[in-house]
């Protein structure tokens, strides 16, 4: 079957998950997370990309994005890919691919999805029952979102700033967000990672199947959807 030719229109926010092949780990030790932090950050100014939210599990990745131009997450999602394969198999002395296929993303509207999807990712190795408060793990982006650790890989999104007027009314609503999640919230987003649909409400779709000239409706599936968790 003939891949989905990706919705990518400017200045609209992705969020973007990349797979360990078959997998496995794309992380060993924790230098091996702080080079791909610098890499992220470096490509994320040559490619005009601002970077909200993310999270490094032991065998994938979670990213919020928003591109300036469209094509810019996929030219910096190839660059990360082949710069962090480099590093891992000079490091480990392996050879071979890291990642699983393509990577998967889907669109976010600027509304309470947006800061949803913060959540949704900041959460990860909560669901994954690495640790217990998300500010116990040191590699998202929680951190810096919640209590303002300084972080110069991350750039703010709208809907973030429109949370209070200042950093510490920001954080401190956030937080409040943080202890909101339902159960509902995470399969939806699953889901629409799993279809790669956006995520919005009804104008939000219209406008984007307007600015692509083709309809989004989700097609049928050709083989049936494996079980197994997405986190």
């Amino acid at each position: 079957m003939a891949r989905r030719p990706r919705i990518d229109p400017p200045g609209v926010t992705q969020h973007v998950i990349q797979r360990g092949n078959d997998r496995q780990p794309c992380f060993f030790r924790d230098i091996d997370r702080m080079r791909y932090l610098q890499d992220l950050h470096t490509l994320s100014i040559e490619r005009e990309c601002r970077v909200h939210a993310y999270v490094l599990m032991t065998n994938h990745v979670h990213l919020l994005m928003t591109p300036a131009e469209s094509g810019a997450i996929s030219g910096l999602m190839q660059a990360l890919g082949r710069r962090y394969v480099r590093y891992i198999n000079d490091a480990y002395e392996r050879t071979g691919t890291l990642w699983e296929g393509r990577y998967k993303s889907h669109l976010v509207a600027n509304d309470e999805h947006l800061l949803r999807c913060y959540r949704y990712i900041e959460l990860n190795p909560v669901r994954a029952g690495m640790v217990q408060r998300p500010a116990d793990y040191p590699w998202s982006s929680y951190r810096h979102n919640a209590f303002g650790v300084a972080n110069p890989a991350l750039q703010a999104h709208v809907c973030y700033v429109a949370l209070g007027a200042c950093e510490a009314q920001r954080q401190t609503a956030y937080r409040e967000l943080v202890q909101q999640v339902s159960d509902e919230d995470t399969a939806s987003f699953r889901d629409h990672l799993y279809r790669q649909q956006p995520m919005g409400n009804d104008r939000f779709r219209a406008a984007i199947e307007a600015q692509l000239g083709r309809n989004l409706a989700p097609g049928k599936s050709g083989r049936p959807r494996k079980a197994g968790p997405a986190r």
